[in-house]
């Protein structure tokens, strides 16, 4: 199957068949490609052999200048040269180690596919950290982009020009910490085996990472896991977040046609983040189930007014916009107009470009679960689950996934169950008990993906009417605060509402028990 994927027709953009090859990397049949590709020599040299491809792991670091734009730009140039990224690790903001005093860096990892043999790989890398903007100068010192190899297959490499694994990795939670998040809680293939061997320790990279201290040590002052966001790094776990939602609909199930004009609009934003709101939640297209999808410039022709009427609150300083939309064509005129966030309910299934688009606008991406679009979403068959927690985070997983081969990195992504979509009540009741499962399920494909930013959306919505007797929507507000409270509890790091002085006070007094208990209650 893999001789298929790379055959002769293979032009320098594996992008072409990486979902073939993530298949394959999952089903172990990666080995069969393997077992021939480097030997090493009774005297440690390595032979370099014909090799039609190679799962690495790529480390990155910057503390010069703009050291996001550096990743970006990195990671673009790496694809560009044949290297498909399959997989993300997390961001993180960390002190530097060695020579401190210096500025903080920007660290995270990715698992790719290549061609290139290893010092081949080694020269491609030296020469896109060349190329922006790296010079000579004293070791662990300050760099705009530090490209290291730490694993290349399931070889043990030692020449004068190439180490790895990568000396003196072990040492280094920002090395380890995203190389773990590379991983799944189980192991996927047989080169995944092989670099837990190359750890070192009994327990492999898991144990290495417990052994510096593991996840103990993300979140202190050292060692931030943070989200790109405008521009800021954003440390979601210190507080809840509250996501104020404005609809410039006529038929939105809550408040449909309540904002009729620009200034209707400006005011309700401005009531919102009086009230405690971090993130402003603006959406032109109804998705309630049935909704009639409307064009993408009809969406605009309410949308944009709005957004270029935002210079005039003051209060939006040090808060965030967020659009909610499955078009791509909208995704992109917001986020020209100032729009720092882009949620889509459909994670990429009704508008095919959206992917590659957000990929392009680097900005964070709010990927949620649905089956089928507004109108299908509550059909019998798009609510029927064996098990709705593992299945929901098994196809929210595989949209992540396609999402990063798409060029969309983990550290940019926001997960979200879909509450309400596509699920009767008792599936919505079973997401909002089972957050830590969900959470779970994600880590055993991918635990960058397990420690994504979570957000929950139950407000106002009509299971909580259903269960609590209440037809109308606005007399769901106190349901909506308890669905909240325990969507917080159960590990969300966002909640969308639309009464958020409610949700706020109560977001506080669950940000108060989370940190005096020390994490989620059981």
């Amino acid at each position: 199957m893999w001789a298929n994927v790379v055959s002769g027709k293979y032009d320098g953009d594996l992008h072409v068949y990486v979902a073939k090859a993530a298949l394959v990397i999952q089903q172990d049949t990666f080995q069969a490609v393997q077992s021939s590709l480097l030997h090493s020599s009774p005297d440690n040299t390595v032979v370099e052999v014909h090799s039609e491809v190679q799962e690495v792991v790529i480390a990155l670091g910057s503390n010069v200048g703009d050291r996001l734009k550096h990743f970006n730009d990195a990671l673009h140039m790496m694809r560009k040269s044949g290297i498909c990224i399959t997989r993300h690790g997390c961001l993180y903001e960390t002190k530097a180690a060695y020579v401190t005093d210096q500025p903080n860096f920007l660290n995270s990892a990715v698992r790719g596919l290549t061609k290139l043999a290893p010092h081949d790989l080694l020269a491609l890398l030296k020469q896109i950290e060349k190329d922006l903007g790296r010079k000579d100068g004293i070791r662990y010192g300050p760099r705009p982009i530090d490209l290291d190899i730490l694993f290349y297959g399931r070889v043990k490499i030692a020449s004068e020009a190439l180490t790895v694994p990568h000396e003196r990795m072990w040492e280094r939670p920002f090395v380890v910490a995203p190389l773990i998040d590379l991983l799944g809680s189980s192991v996927d293939n047989d080169t995944v085996a092989t670099w837990h061997s190359l750890s070192g320790c009994d327990g492999g990279l898991f144990e290495a990472w417990k052994r510096l201290g593991g996840e103990s040590l993300v979140g202190c002052e050292g060692l931030r896991r943070v989200l790109p966001i405008g521009s800021c790094l954003l440390d979601w776990s210190k507080k809840t977040h509250l996501m104020g939602v404005v609809n410039l609909t006529p038929d939105s199930f809550s408040d449909g046609g309540k904002l009729s004009s620009v200034d209707d609009a400006i005011s309700q934003i401005r009531l919102l983040l009086s009230q405690g709101a971090d993130i402003i939640d603006i959406g032109a297209q109804s998705t309630r189930p049935l909704a009639h999808r409307v064009s993408v410039s009809e969406e605009l022709d309410r949308l944009l007014p709005v957004l270029e009427a935002i210079p005039r609150i003051p209060e939006l300083e040090g808060k965030f916009l967020s659009v909610d939309t499955f078009y791509s064509e909208v995704a992109s005129e917001a986020v020209k107009r100032g729009v720092h966030i882009i949620n889509d309910v459909s994670a990429g299934q009704i508008d095919s470009n959206m992917f590659q688009v957000v990929a392009g606008l680097e900005v964070p991406y709010v990927v949620m679960h649905m089956r089928g679009d507004p109108s299908t979403m509550q059909d019998g068959e798009n609510t029927s689950y064996g098990d709705v927690c593992r299945d929901v985070a098994c196809e929210l997983g595989a949209r992540i996934s396609e999402a990063e081969l798409s060029g969309i990195p983990a550290w940019r992504m926001i997960a979200d169950p879909g509450i309400g979509f596509s699920k009767r009540t008792s599936q919505n009741l079973e997401i909002l008990m089972g957050l830590p499962r969900i959470r779970e399920e994600f880590g055993s494909r991918s635990l960058a993906a397990s420690h994504a930013p979570l957000l929950v959306g139950p407000s106002r919505k009509r299971f909580l009417g259903e269960i609590c007797g209440n037809s109308s929507p606005i007399e769901r507000d106190p349901a909506t605060v308890a669905a909240v409270t325990a969507g917080i509890l159960g590990g969300a790091n966002i909640v969308r509402a639309h009464n958020v002085r409610y949700c706020s006070d109560a977001a506080k007094l669950c940000d108060a028990m989370l940190k005096k208990g020390g994490g989620l209650l059981g």
